[in-house]
């Protein structure tokens, strides 16, 4: 199929999706785990419940924004939303990486319906990819090539992307082109620069600006190898409020970024102690997620952290193997938008048969 028709089908898939998301009727049973001849009456069930965590605030509606809240009921959504419109803060405090995460027993607790277990995963509509391809080391300044890839299934996805570009005391942000799934991206950083660095790519599907999604590569520069994620801080964003809490004693911050699509700013730290640390988050109007990323020292190691706000990809409720083992799991596919960006969510219910 040429590239141009694969493109045609993807952009035109994704349109009728967002179609039947916005008629409230996107909710589709994916498949029975283990039994063919299912009782329709569980599946309809099971089918309510998932559009019910969706479609309703829970109890208390605010349960969100407040870290002190545990929820009585559970819901996702924004209060006084539109259909399928889920709350920035409940679903970040579904991220086990967020420090005001909740737990399955939690969530299962507030459910209130002691024969279902349910997992949920969030995740942006396509995937992007950044690998490494090149270095070349020149006497000032020292150019590394990547490889962006962006697809859904394998399947080459039409976008524009917005790259930036973090180290010690450096912040780059003139990386803008537009991309037919697979492109070369040439950056070059002063030798007199401090890293490891770090490289956010944005990605916008050009039929839909709503379509959004995003990944990051950290990358040596004049350093040792970066360390994994989470290493330095655990960085918690809610109610526009992030708290960067340190995992070693003695670390010094240096500089926090947010950034989105169009835009980007400097965080302002509001308040520190020795364990921690929090800026305000900006309510950018832009149909995207806010990245967030804060740079500091560790004795002598320069370290970059990053989080995303709302906090996703994410996959939580009942682990896998508890899911399979029980006689009926269902799997609910939707489009959900939060901060009016799209997203596919898939929620897995289960219980005992009759």
């Amino acid at each position: 199929m040429p590239a141009i028709s694969v493109d045609t089908f993807f952009a035109c898939s994704l349109m009728v999706i967002v179609v039947l998301s916005a008629m409230a009727s996107a909710s589709k049973l994916l498949y029975p785990y283990i039994n063919r001849g299912v009782d329709e009456n569980v599946a309809e069930r099971y089918r309510e419940i998932s559009k019910y965590l969706l479609l309703n605030d829970g109890t208390p509606s605010n349960w969100g924004q407040n870290s002190q809240l545990i929820p009585e009921t559970i819901g996702f959504a924004k209060t006084g939303s539109s259909s399928y419109d889920l709350d920035v803060d409940k679903v970040s405090r579904l991220n086990s990486e967020n420090l005001y995460a909740l737990s399955y027993a939690q969530m299962f607790t507030a459910l209130k319906m002691p024969d279902v277990s349910f997992r949920i995963e969030i995740k942006p509509i396509f995937e992007v990819d950044i690998n490494l391809a090149r270095t070349y080391v020149l006497v000032n300044d020292t150019v590394y090539q990547f490889e962006i890839l962006t697809q859904k299934h394998g399947v080459p996805v039409q976008v524009e992307l917005n790259c930036y570009v973090i180290a010690e005391n450096y912040f780059g942000a003139d990386y803008t082109c537009t991309s037919n799934g697979r492109t070369c991206l040439n950056i070059t950083l002063s030798n007199d620069v401090t890293g490891p660095a770090l490289l956010v790519v944005f990605s916008r599907f050009v039929s839909n600006a709503k379509i959004v999604s995003f990944n990051t590569y950290a990358f040596v520069h004049n350093s040792a190898e970066p360390k994994p994620k989470g290493t330095f801080l655990r960085l918690s964003p809610l109610n526009y409020i992030l708290t960067a809490s340190f995992i070693y004693s003695g670390i010094s911050l240096s500089r926090a970024y947010a950034l989105t699509f169009n835009y980007n700013s400097t965080l302002t730290q509001i308040s520190n102690s020795s364990q921690s640390a929090v800026y305000d988050i900006p309510h950018f109007l832009d149909s995207s997620p806010t990245l967030i990323v804060v740079t500091g020292w560790n004795s002598t190691v320069f370290f970059t952290e990053w989080t995303i706000y709302p906090q996703i990809p994410l996959q939580t409720g009942a682990n896998s193997a508890g899911l399979t083992a029980l006689s009926n799991v269902f799997a609910y596919s939707y489009i959900v938008t939060i901060n009016s960006v799209i997203y596919e969510c898939t929620i897995w219910l289960g219980g005992p048969r009759d």
